[in-house]
């Protein structure tokens, strides 16, 4: 029993494609006999036609897979692309170097540990990046005796 034009009808009303329409097949003489749009509205309402729902991609798969990233797998040598600075710039490392080491100096300076001129050298100094890290900066301090013990 074909009930093309019934698709056509359904899916026009649904607003889906004819290939998005599900019939009924058990009340399939009742669709066939449906030959006006109201037939059909009133066929949709009863839930004799219904539209499918939208046929996606599982991300099911991508999910596990960005779990097992976030443990540390998948990280290997044969799973990556581009240079070493394309995955960790260097530019990145050196924020996260610089950005404490200022925030420090202000920090110093506010409690009035050290002076404009000594924070302005120290300031260069960390520009041209004689320290390392914070703590680097704190020994050097300590050595100068502008840091108590």
């Amino acid at each position: 029993m074909k009930l093309n034009t019934q698709r056509r009808l359904a899916a026009d009303i649904l607003g889906v494609g004819a290939n998005r329409v599900w019939i009924d097949p058990a009340r399939s003489v009742d669709i066939s006999s449906a030959i006006s749009r109201d037939d059909i509205k009133r066929l949709i309402r009863q839930g004799a036609i219904k539209a499918k729902p939208v046929l996606a991609i599982s991300r099911g798969r991508l999910r596990k897979r960005a779990s097992k990233r976030k443990q540390g797998r998948r990280r290997g040598v044969g799973s990556r692309k581009g240079a070493m600075g394309a995955r960790r710039p260097k530019k990145a490392g050196w924020t996260r170097t610089v950005r404490p080491l200022r925030s420090r100096l202000h920090e110093l300076k506010k409690e009035g540990i050290i002076d404009m001129h000594e924070y302005r050298r120290l300031y260069r100094m960390v520009k041209g990046g004689a320290f390392r890290n914070k703590a680097h900066l704190e020994t050097y301090l300590k050595e100068r005796g502008l840091l108590k013990g």
